[in-house]
């Protein structure tokens, strides 16, 4: 049985979809096969992993308004043994019209309970706030993975995501736990990063992933051309970085 985890934090610009996309990436590199679920409607995910936004694309809008079964979304990447099922602005729409539907936060876990078997990984890109896209997508998972930007108001983004968490797992899914923390954005020169990532080790009893995913200009430019920084510039730190997070990832879920 496929491990099912969100990938989410509240706040906006922490590294969310780099995350989903170089996470889910360096796995099948690492010879699992993997699915990125994009519940934002952004879509910045679908558009790093080089899926170009057509008209008769079916995308999580799609399935979530029951108008296509699963497998009608699931699109291959230029990634071996990753695939995704794009998101576009129509989900944006969703967030009104599935306050109608029974079970409203039950609506993803039901849409991919048959297909959880096939994947070794189903990482699940969240929006950037607390709706019922977000909400779906933590009730249909195993597990959350938090990004966490190292900057000064850090702590105050990871205990509001932390206190959701708690809130969806008392009410909705007692199944859910903390996957962990990655810091992103990390610079070791300054000793901001240094002090944000000893402040939320301190402060917290949350696990904390030992792999740092540094600022790197690699990492940011390969969602330009569509491609995980593992394809783009696998020797740069950032390449490196989700690799080595990768297999973090494996080794946790195993103990």
């Amino acid at each position: 049985m496929g491990k099912v985890i969100a990938i989410s934090n509240q706040k906006g610009g922490v590294g969310k979809s780099t995350t989903a996309i170089n996470l889910a990436a360096s796995l099948a590199a690492l010879n699992r096969k993997v699915l990125v679920i994009d519940m934002d409607p952004q879509g910045n995910a679908t558009s790093g992993l080089g899926i170009e936004r057509i008209d008769d694309m079916m995308t999580t809008y799609e399935l979530m308004v029951d108008e296509a079964v699963t497998d009608m979304c699931i699109r291959p990447t230029e990634t071996a043994r990753l695939s995704v099922i794009p998101s576009n602005a129509d989900l944006a729409g969703a967030e009104i019209e599935l306050f109608e539907y029974e079970d409203k936060e039950y609506l993803l876990r039901k849409r991919i309970e048959k297909i959880v078997g096939r994947y070794d990984y189903i990482f699940i890109d969240c929006p950037p706030s607390l709706g019922i896209l977000t909400i779906n997508a933590l009730c249909a998972a195993d597990g959350v993975l938090v990004p966490v930007q190292c900057e000064y108001y850090a702590l105050e983004g990871v205990t509001q995501i932390l206190r959701t968490i708690d809130l969806v797992r008392e009410r909705l899914n007692p199944n859910l736990k903390v996957e962990g923390i990655v810091f992103t954005m990390y610079d070791a020169r300054t000793n901001l990063s240094q002090d944000v990532v000893a402040n939320v080790r301190e402060s917290l009893d949350v696990t904390v992933y030992d792999t740092l995913i540094p600022r790197n200009v690699r990492l940011a430019e390969a969602p330009s051309y569509g491609l995980p920084a593992i394809q783009y510039d696998p020797r740069s730190a950032g390449a490196i970085a989700y690799m080595n997070l990768a297999r973090e990832v494996i080794r946790r879920i195993k103990k």
